[in-house]
């Protein structure tokens, strides 16, 4: 009796223990399963709150540290310009005394050459010279004329030979003429090449009066040329 009671309590013992292993064996499997299908995952995602989520995966934002400040300038020192030192004036001249009293200050007994000047002065640049004179200019020379109507000087002569002979042709004559316009003398410059022709042209400009030329505006005697053109009409 007492050992088939004993098996019988032990049984019910047994089977607790079975049952306990078995639901541990299922809830490990349904664990793998749920991992395995994302069932898992979906129920962390459901339960777990978005923000915590973000909080836990966004990464932490570096923090920018402000740029160091520019060094400031140095201040400038400005120096003032120091006066000239006065050279120490010349000590006054002594007497000399056979019983000098004791302490009694001591001079010089030769007199003593002026102090210089504080501002000695400068020396100075000698001027350049002088650049030269510039030439003097040209004087201005007005030569003879006799195109005055006042002057009324008579028209050439035609010469009848030379009418007759059908003789033209151009002459210059050399007029030296004073300063106060009469010919002096006179000479051919270039002939026409007809003798007739050429000393016509001689004596009527020894007959004729002339405007003098001058030079700086002041009349004397010079050369001119005159021009006598002998043709046919």
């Amino acid at each position: 009796m007492t050992t088939s009671s004993s098996r019988f309590a032990s049984g019910p013992g047994i089977s607790r223990n079975a049952a306990i292993a078995g639901g541990v064996v299922l809830l490990h499997v349904a664990v793998l399963w749920a991992i395995q299908s994302g069932l898992l995952r979906r129920a962390v995602e459901v339960i777990v709150p978005v923000e915590i989520l973000t909080e836990i995966i966004e990464p932490p934002t570096p923090k920018v540290e402000p740029p160091p400040p520019a060094p400031k300038p140095a201040p400038v020192k400005r120096t003032t310009p120091k006066a000239p030192t006065p050279p120490p004036a010349p000590r006054p001249m002594a007497i000399a005394d056979p019983t000098p009293a004791p302490n009694a200050p001591t001079g010089v007994l030769t007199p003593q050459p002026p102090a210089p000047p504080i501002d000695a002065p400068v020396a100075q640049t000698p001027a350049p010279p002088a650049p030269p004179a510039a030439p003097p200019a040209p004087p201005s020379i007005v030569l003879p004329s006799n195109d005055a109507d006042y002057l009324q000087n008579p028209k050439p002569a035609y010469p009848l030979m030379s009418k007759r002979l059908g003789e033209q042709g151009k002459v210059i004559v050399r007029v030296y003429i004073g300063a106060d316009g009469i010919p002096q003398r006179a000479e051919i410059g270039k002939s026409s090449g007809y003798d007739r022709l050429d000393q016509a042209a001689l004596s009527s400009v020894m007959r004729w009066k002339f405007i003098p030329g001058k030079r700086n505006g002041v009349a004397e005697a010079m050369w001119n040329n005159v021009p006598f053109n002998w043709v046919l009409e």
